[in-house]
């Protein structure tokens, strides 16, 4: 194999297929990306087989061939050349990394085990619109777990039902679910992993296909195909915990709102809520002798004083992903689930019994 291939698209690759390598053990063929080159265009791939990754660049084909490299020492050096074309040449067992009078050789392996990507077809797809995707999973992104000893909850579920889509997110403390209203004839869950989630964020931005089979999801973009193994288990019945009407809702500004609660949670996650008619007290719940508190003058039009603590987090999560001014705070009982309200974006949290 033996092209030529301009610096800065090559070095964007690489650095984006980093996390797709294997780091622990770099005996593996996994810790090398893999190229192939064919006409004028070089097709790399990357995976620690429980995500994956494949993109194409257009190059300057001199002999076609395959190689691998280690993912980590390539990057390394490619990204203190210059910003002109780099000459990839292979010879015998080593892959030649050249520009003027620049050169690395790194060890190749054999280019045969290098693991087969996932396969999957048009009739595979999900039609969810790439915006609707995108920005439900970053909506509930910071609910979902990474280590919860229930595996299904260390990721996100995705439900297709005959009228709606839900993207659902829970740790056991806090619920967070996305729904769209549709019609369609066919169901689908998928509980997609955190990490995942977090590569899908960082690779796409719009313009996707979503495609699934019994093992994976599959995102394509112009620029990037995607692979992640989905969690197999039932996710839990998130529906039972939804309620259904409430007593009170509240129509709150949400700037003020991550003001006060960034003043008294800066002693501790753990705070205070307590609503009047007339305005909200936001205290701290330090466990040491320390204590914070602001008030935000506002009508709620409760007819009694509520009160609850919260973990600070689980609400400042919800209201980063707010779109609004405003956002609404729905209550039942003391001591029963808070919900908290964005259009189609809602957040359950479980209350700290005072």
């Amino acid at each position: 194999m033996k092209l030529s291939i301009s610096k800065t698209p090559f070095e964007i690759i690489l650095s984006n297929f980093q996390n797709f390598l294997e780091k622990r053990d770099i005996s593996q063929i996994t810790s090398h990306i893999y190229f192939e080159c064919v006409n004028n265009t070089l097709t790399l791939k990357a995976t620690d087989y429980e995500i994956a990754i494949q993109s194409q660049i257009e190059v300057h084909t001199q002999e076609e061939g395959r190689a691998t490299a280690n993912g980590r020492d390539i990057l390394n050096f490619v990204k203190n050349l210059k910003e002109d074309d780099i000459t990839l040449e292979t010879q015998d067992d080593l892959l030649f990394i050249k520009q003027g009078r620049s050169k690395s050789s790194l060890q190749m392996f054999n280019v045969n085990e290098f693991p087969s990507l996932p396969e999957f077809s048009q009739s595979q797809q999900i039609n969810i619109e790439s915006h609707k995707f995108l920005s439900s999973m970053k909506k509930i992104n910071s609910t979902a777990e990474t280590n919860n000893a229930k595996f299904e909850l260390n990721g996100a579920l995705i439900d297709i039902k005959e009228y709606s889509f839900n993207f659902v997110a829970t740790d056991t403390r806090r619920l967070a679910i996305v729904k769209y209203d549709t019609q369609g004839i066919n169901t689908l869950s998928l509980i997609v992993p955190k990490r995942a989630m977090n590569e899908i964020q960082r690779l796409f931005v719009d313009n996707i296909e979503i495609f699934f089979n019994t093992t994976y999801i599959i995102i394509k973009s112009p620029s990037y195909l995607f692979f992640s193994k989905v969690i197999n288990g039932k996710y839990p019945d998130y529906e039972k915990i939804i309620p259904k009407e409430f007593k009170n809702t509240i129509k709150l500004p949400k700037d003020k709102f991550i003001e006060s609660i960034k003043i008294v949670s800066s002693l501790s996650n753990k705070i205070k809520i307590t609503l009047r008619a007339n305005e909200i007290l936001f205290e701290s719940m330090s466990d040491r002798n320390h204590k914070a508190s602001t008030q935000l003058d506002i009508q709620t039009n409760i007819q009694e004083e509520f009160v609850f603590g919260v973990d600070s987090k689980y609400i400042t999560d919800f209201l980063a992903q707010v779109e609004s001014a405003e956002f609404t705070m729905a209550l039942n009982e003391q001591n029963a689930p808070l919900t908290f309200m964005d259009n189609n974006f809602n957040t359950i949290i479980m209350p700290i019994i005072l």
